[in-house]
């Protein structure tokens, strides 16, 4: 987390403000990151704000999902699993969160279904359509009022138009109805601009917006995603079709630093302008000013260094994908900002590190190497290849959970001479296990229990 932007303590009463977030087009338009910088810059106006990523899918938690299918799980001071953006939130406003703080549309059918069971319905027909979207209502505000924030910013997963994010829509629809002062909607849609035309095209965003506009959703601010950024003449647009305020429609092209996209909000004041819609009056406190401070000095560093990741889960087709390590990515980040220089990250697929010289060749000439996080027996010997050219090349090595498992092993192979070492998890007939499966894991593996049983959250460790 960014504690060097500060902490203030904020005792406002809960003024039970809502704002949702959804996203248009495409998946990966940055909804996370948008939804955590409009929630620093309501913290900056003194606002106590708390957030909840509200995903589709069936899933109860993250855990047991391949990091390729949804991103990186990010684990919770409590010890759930959830999903990556949780982290991003994190990072932002500097707050810790929890389970609650992760709705998924799997652990609400999952309650409705016990409340069902249990009578709670009182014999009533429980249908999809009504009490799924009012157990998420119910969870958004109990969210609100058990944290007594005045701000509650509800990420929705997916894009605008799939099956799967139809009821959180329909809850936002109803919280809408019911207190239209409180609650507001900023959709985040792209505008591409195909190479061969070389034009921006809003229709996309028209598109997504009249997808919401079915659900009974009219957005009160678009965030404008692109490349390249947007003319006036494509606000202007986007305001008449999509029936939204022109100043409303606000600017996102990309950034080469994430932490730079409050600072452009600022400058287009949607901070004012979201306090404006909700009947709200404070100004931007030191906070704001302390971020972009922050990210001013981020600028001006010139000095960078080059360091290797060697991982599994990121490497999707003929594609890369970063999200599988964003918190590893952002702590490297972090890291070396406060050591005055830029990282340069060099991703390489652990399974390379098996048979290809090119890998091995390469990677000897980088400053630093790190081994992340990672299940499984899938390149467990390219990471052990990889952890060798670190120790025999005398270059620093940072292994992470599995990736410091790999250390071990390889030590014992290279440097004890005991063949053949291994995990248990990797290979359970090893002669020398150096690293063991814990007795009550191994119960639980028998009987094929993997989600939300690894010991995980913050606890007091010597």
């Amino acid at each position: 987390m960014l504690q060097y932007f500060g902490q203030f303590n904020l005792t406002c009463s809960p003024m039970s403000k809502f704002i949702f977030v959804s996203g248009g087009v495409i998946s990966g338009i940055g909804k996370g990151v948008t939804s955590a910088s409009i929630a620093f810059i309501m913290k900056s106006y003194g606002y106590k704000v708390t957030m909840i990523k509200a995903d589709p899918y069936l899933n109860v938690d993250a855990g047991t999902m391949n990091p390729l299918e949804h991103g990186e799980t990010f684990v919770l001071e409590d010890g759930f699993e959830t999903d990556m953006d949780i982290g991003t939130y994190e990072r932002f406003t500097d707050e810790n969160f929890g389970r609650k703080n992760s709705m998924t549309c799997g652990a609400v059918l999952n309650q409705v279904i016990k409340d069902e069971r249990s009578l709670a319905f009182e014999g009533k027909w429980v249908s999809m359509d009504f009490h799924v979207p009012d157990g998420m209502v119910t969870w958004i505000k109990n969210v609100s009022e058990e944290t007594k924030a005045d701000i509650t910013i509800i990420e929705i997963g997916g894009t605008v138009g799939e099956i799967a994010n139809t009821l959180f829509l329909e809850a936002n629809r109803v919280m809408k109805v019911k207190s239209p002062s409180d609650v507001i909607h900023v959709h985040v849609s792209y505008l591409p601009v195909p190479s061969n035309l070389g034009e921006m095209k809003t229709k996309p965003v028209q598109i997504s917006v009249r997808l919401l506009n079915n659900a009974g959703i009219n957005p009160d601010f678009i965030i404008a995603r692109s490349e390249v950024g947007m003319d006036e003449f494509r606000a202007s647009h986007l305001a008449k079709h999509c029936t939204v305020n022109e100043e409303n429609v606000i600017d996102a092209p990309d950034v080469d630093n994430i932490y730079k996209i409050p600072v452009n909000f600022d400058e287009q004041n949607l901070g004012e302008k979201i306090v404006k819609v909700l009947g709200l009056k404070r100004e931007k406190n030191e906070l704001f000013t302390a971020w972009k401070s922050k990210v001013d000095s981020i600028n001006i560093i010139k000095k960078s260094v080059k360091i290797g990741v060697v991982g599994k889960y990121f490497q999707s087709g003929k594609f890369s994908l970063k999200d599988s390590y964003v918190s590893v990515l952002e702590a490297i980040r972090h890291a070396s900002w406060e050591c005055g220089v830029n990282s340069e990250i060099e991703w390489f697929v652990a399974d390379d590190f098996e048979n290809n010289l090119d890998a091995i060749s390469k990677i000897k000439n980088f400053p630093g190497i790190i081994i992340p996080q990672g299940w499984g027996s899938r390149g467990v010997e390219g990471k052990i290849k990889a952890v060798e050219i670190a120790r025999t090349n005398k270059i620093p090595y940072l292994g992470l959970c599995f990736g410091m498992q790999m250390a071990v092993i390889e030590y014992a192979r290279n440097v004890l001479g005991l063949e053949g070492a291994n995990s248990e998890e990797v290979d359970p007939n090893t002669k020398y296990p150096v690293v063991h499966i814990m007795e009550y894991q191994k119960q639980l593996l028998e009987k094929q229990q993997y989600g939300g049983t690894v010991r995980l959250g913050a606890y007091p460790s010597k």
